[in-house]
């Protein structure tokens, strides 16, 4: 078992791929304009995430990107809440503060420290997989939070399993989006859900030491 000294921020992504869609107008704070796009991140498996990034118009300003462009993004992980079928929905999009055209092969790594806030979610698939889904609180500026869904597998998923609300972890992995039907009152709904899929993590109140 490996030690590590940690998330240089809290929160931090690195993404790059193809830009999957038009850049669209999303929203105004205090005068200053954001605009979301869908990133297509390709995945080992030969599948691909596809991810919505929020940028500034300043950072746009700067850039001349389109539609089919490789993009690298830097920047953090922000969650927020959407209306969707008159329900409240947590969405998550990755926030941008740094856009640059790109010919390198996609990536996709994610590191953010938070606090379980929801008592972890362990189970088994029929072919006995473990599985483990945590919701974390990840702390920044102006008393806010984002609430970014993870996902563990094996012996990670049966570690957190036993973790309490208020634990503290670093988690390592990458953002993925996935699809998945929920059956309502009416239909069967298709829906995205994004989370993190973890591939390391530390608890920090337990000792110094990351599982990999």
């Amino acid at each position: 078992m490996s030690k590590d000294t940690g998330c240089a921020e809290n929160n931090s992504i690195v993404v790059s791929g193809e830009i999957a869609s038009p850049i669209l107008f999303s929203h105004e704070i205090y005068g200053e304009g954001f605009y979301s796009f869908e990133l297509k991140s390709a995945r080992l498996s030969g599948n691909a995430d596809v991810l919505i990034i929020t940028v500034s118009e300043r950072i746009l300003n700067c850039q001349n990107i389109n539609v089919g462009d490789t993009v690298s993004v830097k920047g953090q992980i922000r969650s927020y809440n959407t209306i969707v079928n008159k329900k409240n929905r947590l969405a998550l999009t990755i926030f941008a503060r740094e856009v640059e055209v790109t010919n390198n092969e996609d990536c996709n790594v994610v590191c953010i420290d938070g606090f379980v806030c929801k008592a972890p979610v362990y189970r088994k698939t029929p072919f006995g997989r473990e599985i483990a889904d945590v919701l974390l609180a990840v702390n920044r500026s102006y008393n806010k939070s984002d609430y970014i869904p993870c996902i563990f597998w094996g012996r990670n998923a049966k570690y957190v399993g036993g973790l309490s609300t208020g634990d503290n972890i670093t988690v390592w992995g990458r953002m993925q989006s996935r699809q998945y039907q929920k059956k309502t009152e009416e239909k069967i709904e298709e829906r995205i859900a994004y989370e993190v899929s973890a591939s390391r993590m530390e608890w920090k109140k337990a000792s110094d030491e990351s599982y990999t």
